[in-house]
């Protein structure tokens, strides 16, 4: 039997009722899920799936990222809610891929994870059942295993496990409307594979890699969430005269509006301006500081510092750990004004931490 996957938390629970039910069944999970985006968000799913597949003695199939096939599928249906015409097309899509494995393999019969998710019409998959049963001639499993205490069941496995709950379905049209009321949409928002952010799904899957190497180590751990203010710079500018001049934003820096400033003083390589609290520090200084070797801010973002990095450079100029003044790493020094325009959210966030035993 192929079981077509969507996440570890729908597969879990339902891998484990099958293997009851289904006692002399080969299960093959297969998980394809080419709607969900940004990619490594599909990966981090992959890779929390597999895990538990792992666990239950489960062989485990990464089906192709066919994102673009699967835009061209959806076109059109970009503004349906969840369980409109769009989740329809998007089953058609994965049991469809997964009744065409299950015939390249010989298998007779196919479900789906999906029947597992309380955010899924069971009505819905139940009619894709049917339609890939009479086209590919492979037997549609249909089970509900939400009922008599199911889902509840479901949550706690997810909740023993310690799987990834991610908190959105994966669809980009579907995370806009998931998400309209809030200010970022941050899990879009990313320079990857330039510079990783806190919380970020980048960030989350090097956190559980690490958490199976923890694991392949016979290591016992928790993991806990942590409250932080997060921070995502989405534009700055730095002018002379209306002519850009090349800069870096360090992390945190945040203004409320433009500002046109001049240097009032300089100490040890570090400009502070007559207002906002803007501070210009000179690439010569960040190398002497972090022991860098940078020959011009376009080499900065061409390998930039590590976000810890960064913070590690705030602290050393502003002498503290809470400052969000603007910091901006310049190449040179100018007698002129200075137009600074930097468009940044800081905002309440949590991340996943290990607790090692």
């Amino acid at each position: 039997m192929v079981a077509h996957l969507c996440c570890s938390v729908d597969a879990g629970y339902f891998l484990q009722r099958l293997k009851e039910d289904f006692p002399n069944e080969k299960i093959i999970g297969f998980f394809y899920d080419p709607n969900i985006h940004p990619y490594s968000e599909f990966k981090l799913r992959s890779l929390d799936t597999k895990r538990i597949c792992k666990k239950l003695g489960v062989e485990y199939v990464e089906g192709d990222y066919n994102y673009e096939d699967w835009l061209m599928a959806v076109k059109g249906l970009e503004n349906e809610p969840e369980k409109g015409s769009r989740c329809n097309v998007c089953f058609d899509f994965s049991l469809e891929e997964a009744a065409r494995f299950a015939k390249k393999i010989n298998a007779k019969k196919v479900t789906t994870s999906l029947l597992m998710s309380p955010m899924k019409s069971h009505e819905q998959l139940n009619k894709v059942g049917k339609v890939i049963k009479r086209k590919y001639g492979v037997e549609f499993v249909d089970v509900d295993y939400r009922k008599k205490g199911g889902t509840q069941a479901q949550q706690e496995y997810a909740k023993q496990n310690q799987m990834y709950r991610q908190d959105y379905c994966g669809c980009l049209y579907g995370i806009f409307q998931q998400k309209a009321n809030q200010e970022i949409i941050d899990e879009l928002i990313s320079p990857y594979p330039f510079q990783i952010f806190p919380s970020s799904i980048e960030e989350k899957l090097n956190f559980y890699q690490n958490r199976l190497d923890l694991e392949e180590k016979g290591r016992k751990y928790k993991i806990i969430k942590e409250n932080f203010l997060n921070y995502r710079l989405l534009n700055s500018k730095v002018e002379i005269k209306k002519n850009n001049i090349s800069h870096y934003t360090l992390f945190y820096s945040h203004l409320d509006r433009l500002q046109r400033v001049k240097i009032e003083f300089i100490k040890d390589k570090v400009a502070y301006t007559n207002r906002a609290q803007i501070i210009f520090v000179l690439l010569e200084k960040l190398n002497e500081v972090l022991d860098k070797n940078y020959k011009n801010i376009k080499e900065m973002y061409k390998n930039p510092l590590l976000i810890k990095e960064e913070l590690v450079f705030r602290e050393k100029i502003t002498k503290t750990k809470y400052n969000l003044s603007p910091i901006i790493i310049l190449e040179e020094f100018s007698e002129n004004r200075y137009d600074i325009l930097i468009d940044s959210k800081i905002y309440p966030d949590n991340k996943e931490i290990l607790i090692k035993f």
